[in-house]
């Protein structure tokens, strides 16, 4: 791009800095190449810029906070507004201030952060930004300090990190992605950034609203809603989503069900959550202290991945303690070969592991009998390893409350929860709290299957399934062994 030209995009975006549409009409090739299909914004979309536009062009609300609340279901276009956002904020307005924050560091990584870099590498001037994976910033010389997004996740321990910006006399932004999950001290710092005077501020709240409690429950639906300009939006009214799955998920879930509330509808679910693990009961296993007992088995299950894209994942538990013992994971691409897996899992039946002080051993292995685990089983068994049991997730539930095994082993998971300890793994928090539950004629308990969960965009809960697997069925109290064991450090090949 000659500087001609550069300077020519400079003047016209200047033009736009308080019209917001028209900036990312200019912006950005509708109607060819990647946007090919479409020519423009989609129609929600375009209110909210126009809305931003609006608030700054009156001179009475231009240096008031504009607060934007969008509560909506799957795939409506939350992150691309957010890079549209993002790009007219920094391409109008020198030395303009971002920051943008989501309910976990892996929303930010791998998906708010690819929108981000999409949409800057097809817009017109995104030669004027340097973008990486944590932030995008202006090449102005001297300017690349002031002008800039930055991706931060946040922190209940360290909360000015994702919200202590100001930028007095000029422009800062705070964007909250999937925001149901952000903690309300997190909003409270929030509040103190939109005290600047003379300031153009934009605060932008969004994602599907998982809970009906709570910051973003509240300036969404509750008693803070007059002072926030609220979307809620229904996938099934927007351009370009998938409305043959929308329809699936309505038989299969009912519409007046809280999975259809939250995924599709926008709005918040009935119940406390959405997810049949709630977000509270995770957070505070994870910060539980607990006490093993001496005679508490050491149990380890293990959920295949058998060369898929998921992981192999091994979770150890020994009573109310899931944390102590630090979970081991190979890439399904690596186990295609099943003496791979048999020689792993041969390695942790034989290790000697501390647990409360006190030297274990795994006392039951249960597998995840899908692909070709029997045959593993068996020559584990072969070995001389008996404690080795398959579980076949689909199989018959001990407990009549619960449709299939599966269930029952997650409804003693969640039981367990409530007095038990977990680790801060990230993995493991937003695995639990993916599944949903489905409607059942007998009304037991029945989870959605992994294909629902990957159609809308979860992972297989592959860390929470090999956890599942340790309450696939009672095992007696062990014997004590010596302390004075050696402890046998796993093998290196899990990470």
């Amino acid at each position: 791009m000659s500087t001609q030209e550069d300077g020519l995009i400079a003047r016209d975006l200047g033009a736009l800095t308080h019209d917001p549409y028209k900036a990312v009409i200019y912006s950005f090739p509708w109607g060819s190449g990647e946007l090919e299909s479409s020519l423009g914004p989609r129609k929600w979309q375009r209110e909210v810029l126009d809305y931003i536009g609006e608030h700054f062009q009156n001179p009475i609300t231009r240096y008031q906070p504009c607060q934007i609340a969008i509560s909506s279901g799957h795939d409506v276009g939350k992150s691309a507004l957010i890079s549209m956002v993002t790009h007219w904020a920094l391409s109008t307005f020198e030395d303009c201030r971002i920051n943008i924050t989501a309910n976990t560091d892996n929303q930010l990584k791998t998906k708010t952060s690819p929108e981000l870099a999409l949409w800057f590498r097809r817009a017109i001037n995104g030669e004027w930004f340097d973008k990486s994976v944590t932030s995008i910033k202006s090449r102005e010389p001297k300017h690349e300090e002031t002008w800039r997004a930055d991706l931060v996740p946040w922190s209940e321990n360290n909360p000015a990190a994702a919200a202590g910006l100001h930028n007095k006399g000029k422009r800062l932004v705070f964007i909250v992605d999937e925001a149901s999950e952000i903690p309300q001290i997190v909003f409270d710092v929030a509040e103190g950034v939109m005290l600047d005077e003379n300031t153009e501020i934009v605060w932008l709240v969004c994602g599907n609203p998982t809970r009906n409690k709570g910051p973003f429950y509240d300036v969404a639906f509750g008693k803070k809603r007059h002072r926030w300009k609220v979307w809620v939006i229904d996938s099934r009214e927007v351009e370009g989503t998938n409305k043959e799955k929308l329809n699936q998920w309505a038989e299969d879930y009912g519409e007046d069900s809280d999975f259809f509330r939250v995924r599709a509808r926008g709005l918040p679910p009935r119940a406390e959550s959405a997810q049949f693990i709630d977000q509270d009961t995770i957070d505070a296993a994870q910060k539980r202290t607990v006490v093993v007992l001496e005679d508490e088995p050491l149990l380890v299950g293990v959920d295949f991945a058998w060369g898929g894209s998921d992981d192999n994942v091994a979770r150890f538990r020994c009573g109310h303690d899931a944390r102590s013992i630090k979970s081991l994971r190979i890439k399904g691409e690596f186990t295609r070969d099943p003496a791979v897996m048999v020689g792993k899992l041969a390695d942790i039946l034989s290790a000697t592991y501390v647990v409360g002080g006190r030297a274990k051993k795994v006392k039951m292995m249960f597998l995840d009998s899908a692909g070709i685990a029997a045959p593993v089983e068996a020559r584990l068994r072969q070995l001389g390893y008996s404690n080795v049991i398959a579980v076949n997730f689909g199989g018959h539930s001990p407990d009549p409350r619960c449709a299939y095994m599966r269930d029952y082993m997650w409804q003693e998971m969640k039981l367990w929860l409530l007095r038990g300890a977990i680790d801060r793994d990230s993995g493991l928090a937003e695995d639990l709290g993916g599944p949903c539950l489905v409607s059942d004629k007998q009304q037991r308990v029945k989870l959605e299957d992994k294909d629902l969960m990957k159609k809308r965009g979860l992972d297989s809960p592959d860390d929470a399934d090999a956890l599942a697997l340790t309450f696939a069925q009672k095992v007696a109290l062990d014997t004590p062994i010596s302390s004075s064991l050696k402890v046998v450090k796993p093998v290196s090949a899990w990470s």
